[in-house]
């Protein structure tokens, strides 16, 4: 590719980048250093004391020491610019516990990963013509072995709030962060060193599972149901279920009672966030006879796809049975009978158990199950489930 170099005196190459970032829908610019994370030793920690669950790849060697020198994943690094990205959709639609879901705002229509890496390699090629050569980069949409938070800071979009996310002053942390690694050097922005959380503990407070260490800014994702529902692939632990409530995917607890959320939250109008059809409530009883083909034709090009048919209908399992109803029980039931899938029965019979006040019912259902059911799992939850209603 030809590139003219297209120079302009009177504006700094940083000024017409943030303006065109702002221009491609990211809601803030900034840029820091290729420095190492200045506080990398709490990740390390994060990580030796297991709080990562079963996110193996969180604590590869090479993995580790990338997030240690981004150095190891550009040679040659010189700035990094860090992009943030409103998705705040507004007040949320009133739901009836017993027949929806709730699906964490970021996963209400596309796949942001793949919206945001667009404009990120369109910024990439902007930034090309105007320096009038290749660059030599990396693109990173929340996947890449990056400490994005540290060097969002630096980088002066916020702070860290004590839920772990970042904070800006100007729009809160309804935002997701992205970034570019350049070998072109440009100048640094004043990083945010203020914490402007105080002695506000909102986001600890409202935490269903205490997932959210006090005095850490960590979050423990064996508690936590974002990544419960999204992230586990197997059973969900049994001595947590009760608290997701009826959240399906992902979880905004933390996000929703924050002050700086609501108060400074812009309302955004990217259609990219704007709620697709079913959602941001998905029908519980859909999400457990879904087939397949189904499932994929729904939740075509969403985030949702990553937790799977099987996740999604183990977590519509789970919060039909923190929501007990007489159709909730009929569709449970169907589901522990004919369901394909033994991670859905598994967590069906168990919110069968959860029916006491269709004390009779829910146990017939259960012994019936018992006498054809082969699966170990699902023969050791209806076992559970009895001796529950017993």
């Amino acid at each position: 590719m030809d590139y003219e170099p297209l120079t302009t005196l009177q504006t700094p190459l940083a000024d017409l980048i943030k303006s065109q970032a702002l221009s491609l829908g990211f809601s803030l610019c900034g840029i820091t250093s290729a420095a190492p994370p200045p506080h990398l030793e709490v990740y390390q920690d994060w990580v030796a004391n297991g709080l990562h669950a079963e996110m193996g790849y969180m604590a590869s060697e090479r993995n580790m020491e990338r997030r240690a020198d981004v150095q190891k994943i550009l040679p040659g690094c010189k700035s990094v610019i860090v992009l943030a990205t409103n998705y705040y959709q507004g007040a949320v639609p009133s739901v009836d516990p017993t027949q929806q879901g709730q699906v964490g705002r970021y996963a209400w229509n596309l796949d942001y990963h793949d919206v945001i890496k667009q404009r990120l390699l369109t910024l990439v090629a902007f930034i090309e013509e105007r320096v009038g050569h290749p660059v030599q980069q990396r693109v990173y949409v929340d996947t890449g072995p990056i400490l994005e938070g540290e060097f969002a800071q630096r980088a002066g979009l916020g702070w860290l709030g004590k839920h772990s996310l970042l904070i800006s002053p100007q729009i809160g942390s309804w935002v997701l962060l992205s970034e570019i690694l350049l070998d072109l050097e440009l100048p640094q922005d004043a990083p945010l060193e203020t914490d402007h959380c105080g002695t506000c503990t909102r986001c600890i407070d409202a935490c269903p599972t205490d997932a959210i260490l006090t005095g850490r800014r960590l979050v423990d994702a064996n508690k936590c149901i974002s990544y419960q529902t999204i992230e586990q692939k197997t059973s969900i632990p049994s001595d947590i279920r009760h608290q997701f409530g009826n959240w399906v995917f992902g979880c905004d607890i933390c996000q929703d009672v924050c002050p700086w959320n609501v108060r400074f939250a812009p309302v955004t109008q990217d259609v990219a966030f704007l709620p697709r059809p079913t959602l941001p409530n998905p029908q519980l009883r859909d999400l457990l006879t879904m087939s397949q083909h189904e499932f994929s034709a729904t939740y075509k090009d969403s985030p949702i796809k990553r937790t799977k048919r099987r996740g999604m209908g183990r977590n519509a399992a789970i919060a039909l049975g923190n929501a007990p109803s007489e159709e909730g029980l009929a569709a449970l039931s169907k589901a522990l009978s004919t369901h394909d899938e033994p991670l859905v029965r598994g967590h069906a019979a168990w919110a069968i158990g959860q029916h006491q006040a269709y004390l009779q019912q829910a146990r017939d259902v259960l012994i019936d199950a018992l006498s054809t059911e082969t699966d170990t799992f699902v023969l050791e939850e209806i076992k559970t489930a009895l001796a529950n209603l017993a």
